[in-house]
């Protein structure tokens, strides 16, 4: 490396033991780059004129030359004003900030992919002053998936098999004044999703899920199995155009199999890698270090606020 300097990155995790913190950790350190675990809701930002710190259980932590954010769904807020802290000190990101927001507003997510062309469940969003009857009427009739905005990894997420219950959910959702998605079931796909991963624009490494017996959500959380997938071509253009979309460096694609082609659900900005890697075999946590390496430069640690940086061809 450049003048014999060590990378220097923070892995942003609350949860240390967890399969992806560590096996993020072991491909750094593969690499013989400088690597911490940081948890950002213990970190404070000092902001001054020309000054920009981070300090860290009361140390003042030097300016990285990357991060990888593992932000939790439920600490969006504080964890994207950290990594963009981050970002302000020149700092690597391979999620940026308002790609990390972005990606967890469903809402926000579904209209960013329909305006770049990315095909997608039919969706209907209202508010509870809305008919429940027109909107069951505008996403095509029951069945039906009722998905909270809030929700993650398959919690929030009800099927519907007739009409009028999904008018007694959605009265009873939308009298408790819940956000709701109302999305086509795609019945073809049944139960089974495919998890695309992807880093730097390119598709590392995909597989199949299965939901358990009975459900049809195919979450890993959820009791799903997972195996190595082989992508269609239009599979994996598909999930490159959802990543492009969204503006994410690393990120997890998920679609289902339908009659008229793949389908986005969602794009995952913290995506997990013990499943992937595990059915696959394949080194993501590595191949999210090559994306690193490819992006940035490491300088003197003399002054540790100023780095190099490759230009980010994904953004923030």
């Amino acid at each position: 490396m450049k003048n014999g300097n060590r990378m220097l990155v923070y892995i942003l995790s609350r949860e240390p033991k967890l399969y992806s913190t560590k096996r993020l950790v072991e491909a750094a350190m593969q690499r013989d780059w400088d690597v911490r675990v940081i948890d950002y809701l213990k970190c404070s930002i000092e902001i001054m004129k020309d000054h920009l710190q981070v300090i860290y259980n009361g140390e003042v932590l030097p300016a990285p030359d990357a991060i990888i954010p593992r932000i939790g769904a439920s600490k969006t807020f504080y964890g994207t004003a950290m990594v963009r802290h981050f970002e302000m000190m020149d700092t690597f990101s391979v999620a940026g900030n308002l790609a990390i927001a972005r990606s967890r507003d469903k809402l926000r997510s579904l209209q960013i992919l329909s305006k770049h062309g990315v095909d997608m469940p039919k969706t209907v969003f209202a508010s509870n002053k809305s008919s429940a009857k027109d909107v069951i009427a505008l996403s095509g009739g029951a069945p039906l998936v009722l998905k909270i905005l809030e929700g993650t990894q398959g919690v929030g997420v009800v099927l519907v098999d007739s009409e009028k219950a999904a008018k007694s959910v959605l009265d009873a959702f939308y009298g408790m004044d819940v956000n709701l998605l109302v999305q086509e079931y795609i019945e073809e796909a049944g139960g089974a999703d495919i998890r695309v991963l992807v880093v730097g624009g390119e598709v590392v490494g995909a597989m199949k899920r299965q939901g358990a017996e009975g459900d049809f959500r195919s979450n890993l959380h959820q009791g799903g199995t997972a195996t190595a997938y082989k992508l269609s071509r239009k599979e994996k253009m598909t999930a490159l155009a959802a990543a492009k979309a969204m503006g994410l460096g690393v990120c997890g694609v998920d679609m289902i199999p339908s009659a008229r082609g793949p389908l986005v659900m969602e794009v995952n900005s913290s995506p997990g890698l013990e499943g992937i890697e595990k059915s696959t075999g394949i080194d993501i946590a590595g191949k999210i270090m090559d994306y690193i390496a490819k992006h940035v430069t490491p300088v003197c640690k003399v002054n540790p606020v100023k780095r190099k940086r490759k230009k980010d061809s994904i953004g923030a």
